[in-house]
C-alpha cells in the first residue's frame, strides 16, 4: 500500500519526514514502524497519482479526490467504474474506519489501491504532524474523523500550491454529509457532494443513476421532492426504545415477512411463547425482512389469527404510479384495504376463536439489514415517455426476493434497463414515501440468460464470488502444483507428524468431488478391537492466522455449491490440489484415531498431525458396489466392510440416545456434458456408504469438540442446535391429530424421534418422509458459537442428541473447521495458538459471520437447483404425484418429491372464472364450487402437471403446477 511521497526540498517540514519512517503505537502497546516502500536500490517507489490528473467543468486544471468514509460505504461500485474516479487519495482515517464498519468493502478498496490503472493512493494522515488531529472534549468520533479529512485536504492543497507549478491540480473532498460540506465551505476547502461531482463528468448521466439517494437532497430539484403528508408513524427515539425494552414494555427482535403475504410479518421475543404478529403497512412501519426492530404489543382486542390468505404485492399494487409516491394521502391502497377486509371477516368468525395471537406494531428500527438487491423494472410502472427519452424518471423495481418490498428508483436509462436483471441498493425510506427509495448499482444482463441469473443468485444471497485478490494468491506456496510432501523426515514440515503412509486409507465422496476433505481407514487389532482413523486435510498448514488468505477465508466463511459451479472458500491450488486428499499422492493430514470395540464403543482416542497416502478415491456408488460384491476380498474392501458394520452400530447408538432422522427433498440436476444445459432431474439415492462416512465424521467432530473445550473452555469454537420451542410444532401436531389421528410428542428429541417413527400411512409410503420434511421446518437453525458465551447445558446439539459438537472434518470448505484445527493443534501441543486466535471477541465476530455465510450458502444452493429444475423442464410438461403441505383460503401449496420443489396453486389457477371457495381452518380443508368443484386438504396426495413458468413478479423462471386431480 503506497503513502504520499515528495522531494525533501518541497516542504518546510521535510526534515522530519526525509527518512520516510513513521512510528505508531499499537493497541497492545508495542511500537510499530511504517516505512514508505523503496525498491532494491533503496530508491523510493514511483509516484502513484498522475502529475496531470483529468479535469472537469468545475476543475479544468485537473483534480485529486479525497472521499470521506460514508462515500465509500454507500457508493463503492462507483469508484470501481472504469470510466471515472481516478487519482483518488484514500486517507488512513477513512481506511481504518471502513475496515471497522465493513470488511468486504475494505478489501475492495485495498484492491483499488493496488491497481496501477486506477491510481488510488493511501496517505497515512494520522502519522503526520501537519495532518494529525486530536479528538476534542465532547467531540464525537465521527465529527473528529470528518475534521481529520478536512485537515488533510487543506494541508495537501497548500502543499501542492507551494510547488510553484503553473497548473496546480485542485484537491476536492467528496462527502454526502451536509454538515461536513458546510464546514469545508466555511474553511475555504474545495468540496462536493457525490451527486454534484458526478454531474460534471462526461458520462455523468449514466453514472448519476448509481449515486445513492442518501445525501440531504440539496442537489435534487423541487419537482422531485413533494412535501407530502407523513404516511407512516414516526419512530421512537433510540433512548425511548432502549428504556422500553429494558422495562419490558417494548420488545426487540428480528422482523420476518411471511413468504405468502407481504402485509404480514412476525417477530420472536423472549416474553411470548409464539411469535408476535405484525399486520398491515402501518404496523410494519417501513421494517424490511431481517431488520432488528423494536415493537409494542397492541391491546388484546386487536389480537388476530395468522393469515390464511395469500396476498402478493405485485398483484395488489400493480400499475401504481411511482411519481405519485409522496402525494398519496393514505398509507393503505384501496386494493390492500379490500384484501385485508377478508382477513378481518375471517378473524371475527367463530371458527377462529382461540387461535388469536398477540399482535404488535413496529415503533423503531435498531439496525437495518439493507443490502444490495437483485430485481427488474416493473413494466407497469414505466411511462411511455420514459421508454423513449433520457430524462430522469421514477420506476419501481421488483426484487427477486418476494419478502422485500418494491423499490422506487430514479433513472435516465429506463429503455436500456427494461428486461434486464439489475442490482439496486436501498438508500432511505422516509415517512412520506409508501415505498423505499434506492439507486441503481449495475445491470447484470438480460433476464433468463444463464450468466445473469447465476450471478443474480450469488448476489441475492451475498456470496463472495469475486476472484481472489493478488494479496491472497501471494500467500500460496511458490512451488504451485509442484509442491510435494518433503522426502526427508528431518524437514521442518515433518516436525511432530506421524507417518501413516503404510495404512490402507481411502476416501468416499460424491461423484466428481475434487476438494477431498476426509479419508478413512480401519484395521483389526490383536485384542479383537478395531483401530479406526479419520484423516482430514491439513489446511491449517497452508493457511496461517493473520494473513490475507486467512482474512479472505474468514469473510467467505464457506464454499458455495451451485448446480453449475462451485464458489471456493480457498484458492483452487489448495482446495482441489495441495490440501485435497487425492489418491496415490502423499498429503499432510490431521488424524483422529480411535480404538473401538466390535460394538462400536470407544476405548480410546488420540489426535495427531500426520502424513498419509490414500489408496483410492471412491464415489459413494463405487464404494457401495465394492462392499456388496462378495467376490472382492482384498484388504481395502475388507476395511470398508469393517467401517460399514461399525457405522451401523454408531448410528443405532445415536438414535437410541434420541438423535433425529429428519428429511429434506434432495434432487440432482443432470447436465448435458458439452453445453452444460440441464436435461433431467433425479431424486438423490441414499446409500449405506453415505451413512458410513457421516457416522465417522460425526464421531470425529464430537471427539474434537470435547478435546478443544477441555483445552479452551472460553474460546473453543463449537456448534449447537437449540431445542425448538414446543409452539413451533403446534400447527403440525394439530394437523396430524385432526387429519390422521396421530400424536406428535415434542417433550424431548427422543420423544419426537419416536413419534416421527410412528407417523406411518400403510397406503402411502412417502407419508413418513413428508412428515419428517415438515418437522424439519419447525426446527431451530444450528449455529456456531464461542464456548464462553453459553452455559454447558446450552452446548447440546438437539438434532444429533450430543452434549457437545463442533465442525472439524471439512476445513477446505468451512472456515469453522479451520479454526477448530488450529485449536486442536494447540490443545495437543503441536503449535501454539496465534494471539489473534485467542481473543473471544474476535471469535464471536467470526461465529456471527460464518453463521450467516453458512445459511446463505444453503439458500443459494437450493435456489440454484430450483432455477435449473425450471430450465430442465423448459418447453416440457411432466405429470407427477405431489402432496399438499399447506392450505390457504385462496390456494394451496404442493410438494413434488421427484423434483424436490413446491409451488403455490391459487384458486384462479383452477378454472376461469375463479371458483368460489369455502375454507375450514379447523380441518385444513378447502372446498371449491362453481366453475370447478374440488376438495383439497393437508397431507393429501394429488396429481399435478408441472411446466416451466416465468414469474412476472420476480423475473425468475421456475415451475408452475396445474391440479389434474386428487386421490
Amino acid at each position: 500500500m503506497a503513502s504520499l511521497k515528495r522531494s525533501a526540498g518541497s516542504d518546510p517540514f521535510a526534515a522530519n519526514i526525509s527518512s520516510k519512517v513513521y512510528v505508531r503505537s499499537t493497541k497492545s502497546g508495542k511500537v510499530q514502524k511504517i516505512t514508505a516502500p523503496r525498491d532494491a536500490a533503496g530508491r523510493l517507489a514511483p509516484f502513484v497519482l498522475s502529475e496531470a490528473p483529468a479535469g472537469t467543468s468545475t476543475y479544468p486544471q485537473g483534480h485529486y479526490l479525497v472521499p470521506d468514509t460514508n462515500v465509500f460505504l454507500t457508493a463503492m461500485d462507483l469508484f470501481e467504474q472504469s470510466s471515472a474516479f481516478y487519482d483518488v487519495v484514500v486517507l488512513q482515517t477513512v481506511l481504518e474506519e471502513l475496515r471497522n464498519r465493513s470488511l468486504p468493502l475494505y478489501n475492495r478498496l485495498v484492491s483499488l489501491t493496488k491497481s496501477d490503472e486506477k491510481r488510488f493512493y493511501v496517505f497515512f494522515n494520522e502519522f503526520r504532524l501537519e495532518t494529525h488531529v486530536a479528538r476534542l472534549e465532547g467531540e464525537s468520533v465521527n465529527d473528529r474523523n470528518d475534521r481529520a479529512v478536512r485537515r488533510a485536504v487543506a494541508w495537501y492543497s497548500q502543499h501542492l500550491a507551494r510547488t510553484g507549478a503553473k497548473k496546480v491540480p485542485a484537491v476536492v473532498m467528496l462527502s454526502n454529509d451536509r454538515e461536513n460540506l458546510r464546514k469545508a465551505k466555511e474553511e475555504g476547502i474545495l468540496a462536493s457532494s457525490l451527486r454534484g461531482y458526478v454531474s460534471q463528468l462526461k458520462d455523468g448521466d449514466s453514472l448519476l443513476d448509481m449515486v445513492p439517494d442518501t445525501e440531504d437532497h440539496d442537489d435534487v430539484s423541487s419537482k422531485d421532492r413533494r412535501p407530502g403528508q407523513p404516511l407512516y408513524p414516526e419512530y421512537f427515539s433510540m433512548s425511548k426504545m432502549m428504556t422500553g425494552v429494558k422495562n419490558g414494555l417494548l420488545h426487540q427482535g428480528i422482523f420476518n415477512v411471511s413468504p405468502y403475504n407481504y402485509l404480514e410479518g412476525s417477530i420472536r421475543v423472549p416474553a411470548f411463547p409464539k411469535p408476535l404478529l405484525i399486520l398491515g403497512r402501518e404496523n410494519i412501519n417501513r421494517a424490511i425482512d431481517g431488520d432488528v426492530v423494536v415493537v409494542e404489543v397492541l391491546p388484546k382486542d386487536q389480537w388476530k389469527a395468522p393469515s390464511t390468505r395469500v396476498i402478493e404485492e405485485e398483484a395488489i399494487t400493480q400499475n401504481e404510479n411511482p411519481d405519485a409516491e409522496e402525494a398519496a394521502g393514505s398509507i393503505v391502497t384501496e386494493k390492500e384495504r379490500k384484501a385485508l377486509q377478508e382477513e378481518v371477516r375471517r378473524t371475527h368468525s367463530k371458527t377462529t376463536e382461540g387461535h388469536a395471537q398477540p399482535t404488535a406494531r413496529v415503533v423503531g428500527v435498531v439496525k437495518r439489514n439493507w443490502r444490495q438487491y437483485v430485481g427488474h423494472i416493473d413494466q407497469s410502472s414505466v411511462s411511455q415517455s420514459a421508454q423513449q427519452g433520457r430524462k430522469q424518471d421514477a420506476v419501481f423495481v421488483l426484487p427477486m426476493d418476494r419478502k422485500i418490498p418494491k423499490i422506487r428508483l430514479r433513472t435516465r436509462q429506463v429503455a436500456e434497463l427494461l428486461g434486464k436483471r439489475i442490482v439496486v441498493a436501498i438508500d432511505a425510506w422516509d415517512r412520506s414515501s409508501r415505498h423505499p427509495i434506492g439507486h441503481l448499482v449495475r445491470s447484470l444482463g438480460e433476464l433468463e440468460t444463464k450468466a445473469a441469473e447465476t450471478e443474480a443468485l450469488l448476489l441475492e444471497y451475498d456470496v463472495q464470488y469475486r476472484p481472489f485478490p493478488k494479496t491472497v494468491l501471494d500467500c500460496l506456496p511458490k512451488e504451485g502444483h509442484d509442491w510435494r510432501v518433503p522426502q526427508s523426515l528431518d524437514d521442518p514440515g515433518w516436525r511432530g507428524r506421524e507417518d501413516l503412509r503404510h495404512l490402507l486409507i481411502c476416501s468416499i465422496d460424491p461423484v466428481g468431488c475434487q476438494d477431498i476433505d476426509d479419508a478413512l481407514h480401519s484395521r483389526p487389532l490383536p485384542n479383537g478391537n478395531f483401530e479406526v482413523g479419520v484423516h482430514i486435510a491439513d489446511v491449517s498448514h497452508f493457511v496461517k492466522p493473520n494473513t490475507a488468505m486467512d482474512a479472505e477465508a474468514s469473510i467467505r466463511g464457506t464454499t458455495v455449491y451451485m448446480v453449475d459451479k462451485r464458489i471456493d472458500m480457498l484458492p483452487m491450488l489448495l482446495g482441489t490440489d495441495l490440501c485435497s486428499l487425492k489418491p496415490y499422492i502423499e498429503r499432510f493430514a490431521f488424524s483422529v484415531l480411535w480404538e473401538l470395540t466390535p460394538d462400536a464403543d470407544v476405548v480410546s482416542v488420540r489426535f495427531t498431525k500426520s502424513v498419509i497416502k490414500s489408496r483410492e478415491a471412491f464415489s459413494y456408488e463405487q464404494a457401495q458396489l465394492r462392499v456388496d460384491d462378495h467376490s472382492q476380498q482384498d484388504d481395502l474392501t475388507k476395511s470398508i466392510r469393517i467401517l460399514m458394520a461399525l457405522s451401523r452400530k454408531l448410528k443405532q447408538k445415536r438414535l437410541d440416545a434420541g438423535a433425529l432422522s429428519l428429511s429434506s427433498p434432495e434432487v440432482k440436476v443432470q447436465m448435458e456434458s458439452e453445453t452444460s444445459d440441464p436435461i433431467d432431474v433425479k431424486t438423490k439415492e441414499l446409500l449405506d456408504t453415505m451413512s458410513l462416512v457421516e457416522e465417522f465424521m460425526l464421531l470425529a467432530n464430537v471427539s474434537v469438540a470435547r478435546r478443544i473445550y477441555e483445552a479452551f473452555p472460553q474460546t473453543a469454537l463449537l456448534r449447537r442446535h437449540g431445542a425448538p420451542p414446543k409452539t413451533n410444532f403446534d400447527e403440525l401436531a394439530n394437523q396430524l391429530r385432526v387429519k390422521r389421528g396421530l400424536d406428535l410428542s415434542v417433550e424431548s428429541s427422543r420423544a419426537l424421534a419416536d413419534s416421527l417413527d410412528a407417523c406411518i400411512d400403510p397406503k402411502e409410503p412417502f407419508f413418513n418422509t413428508l412428515v419428517r420434511i415438515m418437522a424439519t421446518r419447525c426446527m431451530m437453525a444450528a449455529e456456531y458459537f464461542c464456548a464462553g458465551t453459553q452455559a454447558y447445558p446450552e452446548f447440546r446439539h438437539y438434532g444429533l442428541a450430543s452434549e457437545i459438537y463442533t465442525h472439524f472434518t471439512s476445513p477446505i470448505r468451512r472456515y469453522a473447521d479451520l479454526v477448530a484445527h488450529r485449536q486442536l493443534a494447540a490443545a495437543i501441543g503441536y503449535e501454539a495458538m496465534h494471539p489473534a486466535e485467542r481473543s473471544r471477541g474476535r471469535l464471536e465476530a467470526v461465529c456471527k459471520n460464518i453463521n450467516v455465510r453458512h445459511r446463505n450458502a444453503q439458500l443459494a444452493g437450493r435456489a440454484s437447483i430450483a432455477y435449473y429444475v425450471g430450465q430442465a423442464l423448459k418447453g416440457k410438461a411432466a405429470e407427477e404425484d405431489g402432496f399438499v403441505i399447506k392450505v390457504f383460503s385462496n390456494g394451496f401449496v404442493v410438494l413434488v418429491p421427484k423434483f424436490g420443489i413446491e409451488a403455490l396453486i391459487r384458486l384462479r389457477d383452477l378454472a376461469d372464472p375463479e371458483p368460489a371457495a369455502e375454507y375450514d381452518a379447523e380441518t385444513y380443508t378447502l372446498r371449491t364450487s362453481g366453475s370447478r368443484e374440488v376438495t383439497v386438504e393437508v397431507f393429501q396426495k394429488v396429481r399435478v402437471r408441472v411446466t416451466d413458468h416465468k414469474d412476472e413478479a420476480t423475473g425468475k423462471r421456475g415451475v408452475k403446477m396445474e391440479l389434474l386431480g386428487t386421490y
